[in-house]
């Protein structure tokens, strides 16, 4: 008996010691397991409108090329997302930076200043600046009474007048020497050229004049005179030739010279382009004043009803507005420059940077990132840029 109550006690002791056990043990965490994770919160992702990267549609969603991309990749990760909705790239990165939001998305270079602030996913889309200019920057020029003035007073066309005038006085002086003392065939006709100077050399003038332009007014009677307007008949259709060809070269190197085909072009040209932005930090570092505007709408509209003869930002939304709504307003001036990439931003050491990163490793190599690129900026983009 006594045994017995002994190995009662022990096992209720047992008991005992496995129940306090069992009450003071920590509650498990959540399943990081995403499928039975519901209570998970949603990730916050800063955006601002921007095309063809975050624009919104009639029924008030968010649409476009990061914005799909994003919605991609959490529907990869099994995340939900809540949009914060920002000015502009600097309020997408303050959001960041103040932990407003846990990831920025959209048109937002990978730079050197910025990465000392933040991570980065992986370029999500290669870009550069790139400029537009007004369409009639484009069109052949029709100069205008002050552009005749300013060509027909322009030192080249001062030089070949000149010349034209010598090798037209040379000639006369030789024809009214030689004909002014020719007698008329019939007596009863005048001479050809007036014996005294004057207006003997202004007749003898006009026909110089007239072998220039293949219309002589006053025939040769000797024979010198004769092979001398043979001559310079040849010497006037070359003159005129070269002459017609050199105004033509003048004319176009005019042309070229007014047109803007790269940032060294933009000096000296009303210029806008976006208040901190990766293209208003380079215009800058060249020394090209340009308007900082606060949106790219208003770029658009200083090209359009201001005057401004360019606008500098990032390439794809530059291609994109003038592709839809900048047709025949707009047209694209050079190629890409300052080539920059393009990506998610997040706070330093976010646990969010891996998972994302695989999951756009993923999509290129399963081609779902190459078909959203082809949807945003058409095919030959896209596979200009698969790699």
């Amino acid at each position: 008996m006594v045994r017995a109550a002994r190995a009662q006690r022990y096992v209720l002791a047992l008991a005992a010691i496995l129940f306090a056990l069992m009450a003071t043990a920590p509650v498990p965490l959540a399943s990081a397991d995403p499928d039975t994770d519901t209570a998970a919160a949603p990730v916050k992702v800063a955006v601002h409108p921007l095309e063809p990267f975050v624009m919104q549609t009639s029924s008030g969603e968010l649409t476009g090329f990061s914005v799909d991309l994003w919605n991609e990749v959490a529907k990869r990760l099994k995340l939900t997302t809540e949009f914060v909705d920002t000015e502009d790239v600097r309020g997408q990165l303050a959001a960041v930076r103040d932990g407003r939001a846990d990831v920025a998305i959209g048109a937002i270079s990978l730079t050197y200043e910025r990465e000392r602030s933040f991570d980065f996913s992986q370029p999500t889309l290669d870009a550069g600046l790139q400029i537009i200019v007004p369409v009639e920057d484009t069109r052949p020029a029709v100069p205008g009474l002050g552009g005749y003035l300013e060509l027909l007073f322009s030192r080249t066309m001062l030089i070949w007048l000149t010349a034209a005038i010598v090798v037209s006085v040379i000639p006369a002086h030789v024809f009214w020497l030689i004909e002014r003392r020719r007698p008329p065939a019939d007596p009863d006709e005048k001479p050809k050229v007036s014996r005294s100077y004057y207006p003997g050399v202004f007749q003898a003038f006009g026909w110089g004049i007239g072998s220039l332009v293949g219309r002589q007014t006053t025939q040769p009677t000797s024979a010198i005179t004769k092979i001398l307007a043979i001559i310079w008949g040849f010497a006037g259709v070359v003159f005129i030739s070269f002459y017609s060809a050199n105004l033509s070269a003048t004319l176009t190197v005019t042309k070229l010279a007014a047109k803007i085909s790269g940032p060294a072009d933009l000096y000296d040209k009303s210029v806008a382009t976006v208040a901190g932005t990766t293209a208003s930090e380079f215009l800058r570092g060249m020394g090209i004043r340009a308007t900082e505007t606060s949106t790219i709408e208003d770029c658009y509209e200083l090209l359009r009803n201001e005057g401004y003869e360019a606008v500098v930002y990032d390439a794809p939304v530059l291609r994109y507005y003038v592709a839809h709504r900048g047709e025949g307003v707009a047209v694209m001036a050079g190629p890409v420059f300052q080539e920059e990439d393009l990506g998610f931003v997040l706070a330093i050491n976010s646990p969010l940077r891996k998972p994302i990163n695989q999951a756009l490793f993923q999509m290129r190599e399963d081609g779902t990132y190459s078909l959203l690129k082809e949807k945003w900026f058409g095919d030959d983009v896209a596979t200009a840029n698969r790699a």
